[in-house]
C-alpha cells in the first residue's frame, strides 16, 4: 500500500518533496495514463493509488475496462512496470533533473537510480530451486538464476548501466549496440548463442522510443523472442512506450519514472561532454 494511505488513515495530510498533496501528485500521474491508453476515466486514479513496490500499468488498464472493451491493443501494457514512487526514488529524480547539480553529483545519483532499476529488473528473471550445504554442514534449500541471462547495452546512454549490472552479476556477458540518429544500426557485437538467452536492455531515456524499436528489431532478428526481452530504463516518455509496445508487445519495460518530461542531456552530462 503506498504511504500517503496510512498517514491518511491518521489523518495527516501527506506532501511530496515539493509540498504538494499527493492527490494532485496522483491525479497527474492518472493524466498521465490516459494519455499512454488514450482514455478518459477518473477511476485510473484510484487504481494507481493501489501501487504496490512493483506495480504493472495493467491495473489502469483493468479500471479503465469499461472505456477499452475490444479494442485490439487491449493488454499493450500488461508488460510495462513502474518502480514504487518512494520519497528516495522521487529525490534522485529531482537532484538529476535539476540544472544545478553538478557533474560529479550527476553520476553519483544517476548510478544510484540506475542501481535500483537494475536490482528490480533482476527479481524479474527466472530462478531455479536449488540446496546447497552450509560451512557447518547443513542443508539450505534456496534459489539461483537460471542459467543464460545476458545484457545488452544500446550506445552510448546504455554503457552508464553496465556497471551496476556487472556488480549485481559478476559473470554477467554484456553485448552492446549503437544506432544511429536515423535508426540505421551502426555496430553491434552480440552474443552468438544470444537466441538462447533472457536479455536485459539497457538505455536509461526511452522517448520517441525508436532507438530502442531499432535496437529490439535486431536482437529478434538474432532469434532472441520478445518474451526474453526486458528494457531496463530510467525514464519513460508516454509516446515512447506507446510506440514501443505497439510494435513489441511481449516485451516488458521496466522504469524508474512515466514522464512526458525526458532528461535529454543525460549522456552527455553523464560523461562530461556537455
Amino acid at each position: 500500500m503506498r504511504r500517503q494511505v496510512g498517514d491518511q488513515e491518521k489523518g495527516k495530510s501527506s506532501k511530496n518533496l515539493e509540498g504538494q498533496d499527493i492527490g494532485t501528485e496522483v491525479s497527474s500521474y492518472a493524466d498521465i495514463a490516459k494519455s499512454i491508453i488514450g482514455i478518459q476515466n477518473d477511476t485510473a486514479v484510484g487504481a494507481i493509488q493501489q501501487f504496490s513496490s512493483i506495480q504493472s500499468l495493467q491495473a489502469i488498464k483493468n479500471a479503465a475496462a469499461g472505456d477499452i472493451n475490444g479494442r485490439e491493443d487491449d493488454n499493450f501494457l500488461k508488460n510495462v512496470y513502474l518502480l514504487e514512487r518512494t520519497d528516495q526514488i522521487i529525490e534522485l529524480q529531482t537532484i538529476i533533473m535539476d540544472r544545478e547539480t553538478s557533474h560529479s553529483d550527476f553520476v553519483f545519483y544517476v548510478d544510484r537510480l540506475i542501481r535500483l532499476v537494475v536490482e528490480e529488473g533482476l527479481n524479474r528473471l527466472p530462478y531455479t530451486n536449488v540446496e546447497i550445504e552450509t560451512p557447518a554442514r547443513m542443508k539450505y534449500k534456496g534459489i539461483a538464476f537460471c542459467r543464460g541471462n545476458c545484457g545488452v547495452s544500446i550506445c552510448r546512454g546504455g554503457e552508464a548501466m553496465e556497471q551496476a549490472l556487472r556488480q549485481c552479476c559478476r559473470s554477467v556477458r554484456i553485448g552492446k549496440m549503437l544506432v544511429g540518429d536515423d535508426t540505421r544500426l551502426l555496430y553491434a557485437r552480440l552474443m552468438p548463442d544470444i537466441k538462447h538467452r533472457r536479455v536485459l536492455l539497457l538505455y536509461p531515456l526511452l522517448s520517441t522510443g525508436a532507438t530502442v524499436i531499432k535496437a529490439v528489431s535486431v536482437l529478434v532478428e538474432n532469434g532472441v523472442t520478445e518474451e526474453n526481452i526486458l528494457l531496463l530504463t530510467l525514464f519513460a516518455a508516454p509516446a515512447g512506450i506507446k510506440q514501443v509496445m505497439s510494435q513489441f508487445p511481449k516485451i516488458s519495460i521496466l522504469t524508474s519514472d512515466i514522464n512526458p518530461l525526458i532528461p535529454f542531456w543525460f549522456t552527455t552530462k553523464y560523461f562530461g561532454t556537455d
